[in-house]
């Protein structure tokens, strides 16, 4: 059996400082149940790259493409406006090999100074939370909810951080989580990402 290639996707973490309880809470959306991908769990906001991604780029690039979709998916699926000025590369995960759906993936932080409104579309997302990354590994723990593995990593990666200045800076120190390690999907080089 030849070996599914990943379709190419994009994910934002949206976070922000709950100043008053001085902690991070991040934006987690629930997949319709009817998806079959991910159906019903809880997820960053994010989607899969579309040819109008790339348009924009005379070379094709899959990294402004990527960046262009997390703020078009941002917007789709929870109604907040964000700019690609804003976000800040820090993973790539690719599904792995012989499972039916794969996805190379490219995560961002995008870091929320204001505060913002959540529209859900109601269709593909059915519902959102605002919640601490511990307290997000703790519902996913006690079975409430369901994350999938990169989220989960993602979120425990965040844990331990109260103020948006100490996590911008730990973030953006370049130090890039990618999964596998080796992904031959991860070319930043050859994708315009700035190194």
């Amino acid at each position: 059996m030849t070996e599914m290639e990943p379709v190419p996707a994009a994910t934002v973490v949206l976070i922000r400082e709950n100043s008053v309880q001085e902690h991070l809470e991040v934006l987690l959306v629930q997949r319709n149940s009817r998806l079959v991908f991910h159906g019903g769990h809880w997820v960053f906001p994010g989607g899969r790259l579309d040819p109008d991604d790339f348009a924009a780029h005379p070379e094709g690039l899959e990294y402004p493409a990527a960046l262009r979709a997390a703020v078009r998916e941002t917007r789709e699926e929870a109604g907040i406006s964000i700019s690609e000025q804003q976000l800040i590369h820090t993973a790539h995960w690719t599904t792995p090999p012989k499972l039916p759906r794969r996805f190379s993936t490219w995560f961002f932080v995008c870091p929320l100074h204001e505060t913002v409104e959540v529209n859900i579309d109601n269709d593909e997302i059915r519902d959102y939370l605002w919640l601490t990354p511990e307290a997000a590994i703790a519902e996913s723990a006690a079975e409430n909810i369901v994350l999938p593995r990169p989220t989960l990593v993602t979120l425990q990666d965040l844990n331990g951080f109260s103020r948006l200045s100490s996590l911008l800076e730990a973030v953006t120190e370049g130090n890039i989580r990618v999964f596998p390690e080796n992904s031959k999907y991860y070319r930043p080089q050859e994708m315009g990402c700035p190194s």
